[in-house]
């Protein structure tokens, strides 16, 4: 494994997770408690996640940038015994041997990514890691001197599904603490990554940046929002074998991913997909996490898709994300699609705002693309000639930034809280 500046072979992350785990032993750690940790990205982290376990406790990796109301309203929820906020030191206890280890247990309690209103916690067992680590192999192969690049934060599950697929594989993880656009770019172009984990805001830096090379990768496993067509263009052009995937914190990653650009993604093993009456995705298997099942042994994961007759999975967005105007309904995620498509747009948020008249309107948020200029007049007349009257936004907002979290993900609840760049302009 690589974290920033240090390395260490699994055998040297045994001798510090045998430490580590003495000295959670020391501080009153046991089997069944929670250790909280609000650490970097990084070895010590990953030391702690195996440490936990080999007492028989579960990791609560916490984010770094919460507020002190914040974390503390996480640690009140999922009460751990300890909270690290600091590498161990110290004291190392006798610690009695374990054999094996209980499979249904907790490993790790994770916090949803919190698009859609206050973040969950969702305890995932070492079967459900396991069983994605095994069910991602199925999908994108293992070779023995596999590099997996992690920059994406371990207190979500697309980050820290790598050092532990790592583990499993006997593979080396390479973990940065943040995304430092230049040496990522560095790093896969030089030939030292294998696979990649990125959201398509990652992927835009690298494109910026004006990566051309990356002669040793087999796969970008690109998830945690939609990508926008000129990326996927980009990608495809420079030959960066990108493959989207789905997935979400209660499947401890990916369920489904692409065998081809925009083919539609194909379950993994032992995953099972079914639509229900509503449109929604629902997820079975062994990667999932027990407490989130529904009475029929389903996830119900609020989201709304389609399997089409080779029964690959066309997610289309989130059922929340319908707008409701003027008794039509309209996806959220098809008006970015279209206002995506504009040569000028980098990036697009829409979302139902109240409205007198339509009862919500469709709102736009725009992010002009680099050195572009677009006004909302135009962009208003760009969607008009790919989408259906109903759905063409009432209005336009142009803004710096959208809000997103740390995954990519947009934040919906959030557009709006920021001023606009410039005036409105209203659809007649």
């Amino acid at each position: 494994m690589v974290a920033g500046a240090r390395s260490a072979t699994y055998a040297e992350l045994d001798r510090e997770t045998d430490a580590a785990a003495r000295r959670l032993a020391a501080l009153g750690v046991t089997a069944g408690d929670r250790v909280a940790a609000a650490l970097p990205a990084g070895l010590e982290l990953v030391t702690l996640l195996h440490a936990a376990a080999r007492v028989g406790a579960a990791l609560v990796p916490l984010d770094a940038r919460l507020t002190a109301s914040e974390r503390r309203a996480q640690i009140d929820e999922t009460a751990p015994r300890l909270v690290v906020e600091e590498p161990l030191a110290g004291e190392q206890a006798d610690l009695a041997p374990r054999w094996g280890i209980d499979l249904d247990a907790p490993w790790t309690i994770l916090f949803t990514s919190g698009t859609t209103g206050q973040a969950k916690p969702v305890g995932l067992s070492h079967r459900n890691h396991v069983a994605s680590a095994i069910a991602s192999a199925w999908g994108l192969g293992v070779a023995p001197d596999d590099r997996w690049l992690c920059v994406l934060p371990l207190f979500h599950v697309g980050g820290l599904a790598i050092p532990i697929r790592s583990a499993v594989y006997g593979t080396t993880a390479v973990v940065y603490d943040g995304f430092a656009t230049a040496t990522v770019a560095d790093t896969i172009a030089r030939g030292e990554i294998t696979l990649a984990s990125l959201v398509p805001t990652m992927l835009r830096r690298l494109a910026d940046a004006g990566l051309e090379r990356a002669p040793a990768l087999r796969a970008i496993l690109l998830g945690g929002a939609s990508a926008p067509p000129d990326l996927l263009r980009w990608a495809e052009e420079q030959a960066l074998p990108v493959v989207r995937t789905y997935g979400m914190t209660e499947t401890a990653s990916q369920v489904a991913t692409e065998p081809a650009p925009g083919a539609g993604a194909r379950a993994l093993p032992g995953v099972q997909l079914q639509i229900g009456r509503s449109g929604e995705i629902l997820v079975r298997g062994p990667m999932v996490a027990s407490g989130a099942l529904d009475p029929g042994g389903w996830l119900r994961t609020g989201d709304r898709g389609r399997l089409d007759g080779r029964g690959l999975l066309h997610v289309e967005g989130r059922l929340d994300d319908v707008i409701v105007t003027g008794g039509e309904n309209v996806s959220a995620v098809e008006v970015e699609e279209a206002l995506l498509a504009h040569p000028n747009v980098a990036d697009a948020g829409v979302v139902g705002l109240p409205d007198r008249e339509w009862g919500e309107a469709v709102v736009a948020f725009v992010v002009p693309a680099p050195g572009a200029a677009p006004s909302p007049g135009e962009l208003i007349e760009h969607g008009a000639r790919r989408l259906a009257p109903f759905k063409v936004p009432k209005e336009v907002r142009l803004v710096a930034a959208l809000p997103r979290n740390a995954q990519g993900k947009l934040v919906r609840s959030r557009l709006g809280e920021e001023p606009p760049s410039g005036p409105p302009t209203t659809a007649s």
